[in-house]
C-alpha cells in the first residue's frame, strides 16, 4: 500500500482559489466567494503546516477569516487533498474551465459566456475560436479584445507553467530533507518564480537516493528515471529534476546547476584563460580535478572569492568579485523593524501585544501596526472609532514596557477615484499609512493611473 500524499497549506489555499473559481462561473453570492478568496491567502501565508498538525491530533487555531465551516474543509483537504464541497462544484464544470480565468482580461462572467454560446472549456478551445474569429459572435467580444485572447492563450499553452517561490518553497524544503539533498536552480537564486525544482545530492551510490525519490507520495508521474539522475512531477504540477553526484563533485555540480546560465558561461570563459576546463564534475587541469568539492573551491580555482547564489545574474558580480566590492547581503539579523503587520484586529494571527512580544524577542527596534481599514469587510477592517482606540492601545504599551517602539497606522483602501477610505481627521492621529489597491483592477489604463496619482 503506498503512503498517502501529504498536504501542504498551499494546496489547501488551491482548493480554496478553485472553490472561490468555480462559485464565480455559477454567479453564487460575491460574499460567499470572498469568503473562500481570503481563506486562500489567509492559509497561503501561514508558517505553521495546518495538515501536519490535524494530523498529529492537535486542534485548529483560532484564526482571523477561519470559521467552523472552513476549518471543517481544512480538515478534510488536509486528509484526503480536496473537499466534498471542491468535487461536487468540479462535476458541474468541464475540467478545464478554470484555467479561462487565469487569463488576462476574461473574467467569470465572460468566461461563463464562452462556455454557453460557443461551448468553450478550455485553452485548446478558446485557441480555436479565437483563431477562427468566432468570438465575433458572442456580445462583448470584438476584434480587438479578440486578438488580445488569442495572444494571452498561445503564451500560455507555448510556455511552461511557474510557480511563486514562496509556492514552491513548501514543496522544496521538505523535498530537500526527505532527500537530504540541496535545492539548485532558479529557487537558490531566490527568482520571484521557478519554472521546476531541482535537486542535488551527493552519494557514492545513486540507486537507492533514485528509488527513493520517484517513490515519495507526492511524486504524480515519473517522466524520467536513469542512473544518476530522474524527473518526476508532483500532484500539484510542480516538475523536479533530481541529480546524484560523487562527494568529489558535488560543489561544482552546485555551482552549474545553480546558474544563471550567462554567469556560468562567464565563469567556464575565465577558467579557459586560465587553461582549466570547469564543467558539472570539477575543474580540471588537462586530467586533474584541482577544485570541485566546494563551491567555493571553483571560485578560488579562477581567484575569485564565492559569489552568493542571489547575486550570479551576470549583472557585474564577475567584476565586482575581482574588485573585491562585492556586497554583503540583507539578512534577518540586519532588519531593525517592520512598517506592515496585521493584529486580530482584522485579519492578522495575533493580538497587538502578542505581536510587541514577538518583535521584542526578534530584537526589532520598531513596529508599524497597520491592521485593514473599514472598506475591507472580509478582513473586519477597523473604522475610525476602532482606529483611534487601537492608537491608545499602542500608547499604553508604549508607556509601559521597555521594547521595540509601535507606531499607529492603518492599511487603506484606495478608493476609485483615488481618495482613502477613511478620513483625514483620523489618518492625521496615526504615524504611518499605508494605500493600497483591493478592488476595481480592471479600470483602464489611464483611469488606474489617475487613481494612484490622486
Amino acid at each position: 500500500m503506498s503512503p498517502k500524499p501529504s498536504v501542504h497549506n498551499a494546496d489547501i489555499a488551491r482548493c480554496f482559489d478553485e472553490i472561490a473559481d468555480l462559485l464565480e462561473l455559477e454567479g453564487a453570492n460575491p460574499f460567499r466567494i470572498r469568503a473562500y478568496r481570503n481563506a486562500s491567502r489567509v492559509v497561503g501565508e501561514l508558517q505553521l503546516d495546518l495538515a501536519a498538525r490535524l494530523a498529529e491530533g492537535a486542534q485548529l487555531p483560532r484564526i482571523a477569516g477561519i470559521g467552523e465551516d472552513l476549518a471543517g474543509k481544512i480538515g478534510e483537504i488536509g486528509s484526503t487533498g480536496t473537499c466534498t464541497a471542491l468535487e461536487e462544484l468540479r462535476a458541474r464544470f468541464p475540467p478545464g474551465i478554470t484555467e479561462l480565468l487565469r487569463l488576462p482580461g476574461l473574467g467569470p462572467k465572460r468566461a461563463a459566456l464562452l462556455h454557453e454560446r460557443l461551448h468553450v472549456d478550455s485553452l485548446e478551445d478558446l485557441k480555436r475560436a479565437a483563431a477562427a474569429g468566432r468570438l465575433h459572435e458572442v456580445p462583448g467580444f470584438g476584434e480587438k479584445s479578440e486578438q488580445k485572447l488569442l495572444e494571452a492563450v498561445q503564451a500560455r499553452l507555448s510556455k511552461s507553467r511557474r510557480f511563486k517561490l514562496a509556492f514552491a518553497a513548501q514543496y522544496a524544503e521538505p523535498l530537500a530533507k526527505y532527500l537530504g539533498a540541496t535545492v539548485a536552480g532558479s529557487y537558490r537564486r531566490m527568482k520571484e518564480t521557478v519554472g521546476d525544482l531541482d535537486l542535488l545530492v551527493a552519494a557514492k551510490q545513486a540507486a537507492p537516493v533514485i528509488e527513493r525519490f520517484v517513490k515519495h507520495p507526492e511524486a504524480r508521474e515519473i517522466l524520467a528515471r536513469g542512473t544518476t539522475k530522474a524527473t518526476v512531477v508532483l500532484a500539484c504540477g510542480l516538475q523536479v529534476d533530481l541529480r546524484v553526484v560523487a562527494p568529489e563533485s558535488f560543489g561544482a555540480a552546485l555551482h552549474y546547476f545553480t546558474g544563471s546560465k550567462a554567469h556560468n558561461i562567464a565563469v567556464r570563459r575565465m577558467g579557459m584563460a586560465l587553461g582549466l576546463k570547469i564543467n558539472e564534475y570539477g575543474v580540471f587541469r588537462g586530467e586533474e580535478r584541482i577544485a570541485g568539492a566546494t563551491e567555493a573551491s571553483v571560485y578560488r580555482a579562477i581567484g575569485l572569492p564565492f559569489i552568493e547564489p542571489e547575486l550570479r545574474e551576470m549583472q557585474g558580480e564577475l567584476r565586482a568579485a575581482k574588485e573585491g566590492t562585492l556586497p554583503d547581503l540583507v539578512t534577518l539579523a540586519d532588519l531593525r523593524g517592520d512598517l506592515h503587520v496585521h493584529t486580530t484586529a482584522s485579519d492578522g494571527r495575533a493580538s497587538l501585544a502578542e505581536m510587541a512580544r514577538s518583535a521584542k524577542a526578534r530584537g526589532l527596534d520598531y513596529l508599524a501596526i497597520t491592521d485593514h481599514a473599514s472598506r475591507i469587510a472580509v478582513t473586519h477592517g477597523l473604522d475610525a472609532k476602532r482606529l483611534a482606540a487601537q492608537a491608545r492601545e499602542i500608547d499604553a504599551l508604549n508607556s509601559s514596557r521597555a521594547g521595540p517602539v509601535l507606531l499607529r497606522g492603518t492599511e487603506v483602501d484606495i478608493l476609485e477615484d483615488g481618495s482613502l477610505d477613511l478620513p483625514d481627521a483620523a489618518l492625521a492621529k496615526l504615524d504611518l499609512v499605508v494605500g493600497a489597491v483591493h478592488a476595481k483592477f480592471n479600470l483602464s489604463r489611464a483611469r488606474q493611473t489617475q487613481r494612484i496619482l490622486a
